[in-house]
């Protein structure tokens, strides 16, 4: 049985060793409702008194709703400061900007994320906190983020956990429940979730990730997302002329 105090002990410590040797006073993070920035949520109050969590409804219908109030609840339980960030005039505003040139699904969609971020590290900056990420293990096998959206962060104290050990390490930290148990979503158009857009479960992919059998469609679908992400895993390649 997994020792998930253990789990939390040593998560706990790398943060604070973060804090310590950047000199930074406190942790920023996006607090989208779900159940990865809930987890990061906890772990963050447990490391330090000083953590923002950011909400940051953006067009989505579902930000203002149960994203919102699942955001509020999980601050409320671990004690963690809370902004609310509307960046739906923002977006609004780029979209007039840009002319309507921004047209593809795939455009759309990643402007949220990015907005979001912008807003983390620029709080981050006027306070002196590390930015951290959300992002799991499943999520980022498949390159399920936004480049330079929710991929980017300071630190990030659970990317080695796969979905499904997300959703247990929360029940033992007590997080909850309709967080736990709500269909992973980005939120970022109406009637989005994860599984949904990925055609794969998380069940299936953390499966594949743990050496277990899948179905053969499964295994096509989390074979493609992750070759087609393999540029969001690395830095740009940059131009040198000694090679």
């Amino acid at each position: 049985m997994r020792d998930w105090e253990k789990e939390k002990q040593k998560r706990v410590a790398f943060i604070k060793d973060m804090l310590a040797s950047s000199g930074a006073k406190g942790v920023v993070f996006g607090n989208s409702g779900g159940k990865d920035s809930a987890l990061v949520a906890a772990l963050c109050s447990f490391a330090t008194e000083n953590v923002l969590g950011v909400i940051m409804p953006c067009a989505s219908k579902r930000n203002f709703g149960e994203d919102k109030e699942d955001g509020l609840a999980v601050a409320a339980k671990y004690g963690v400061e809370t902004m609310v960030v509307d960046l739906t005039e923002v977006r609004e505003k780029l979209l007039e900007a840009t002319k309507g040139t921004l047209t593809k699904n795939g455009a759309l969609a990643n402007i949220a994320p990015r907005l979001r971020m912008t807003t983390l590290y620029a709080i981050g900056a006027e306070r002196g906190y590390l930015v951290a990420g959300t992002g799991n293990k499943s999520e980022r096998y498949m390159g399920y983020f936004t480049k330079w959206g929710d991929g980017a962060c300071d630190f990030n104290p659970i990317a080695d956990l796969t979905a499904s050990e997300v959703f247990a390490f929360l029940r033992y930290l007590g997080a909850p429940e309709h967080v736990v148990t709500k269909a992973p979503s980005a939120g970022l158009f109406e009637g989005q979730t994860d599984e949904k857009e990925m055609g794969v479960t998380y069940a299936e992919i953390d499966a594949y990730l743990r050496g277990e059998e899948v179905s053969a469609e499964a295994k096509a679908i989390i074979d493609r997302y992750h070759r087609s992400a393999g540029h969001k895993m690395v830095l740009p390649p940059i131009y040198r002329d000694d090679v």
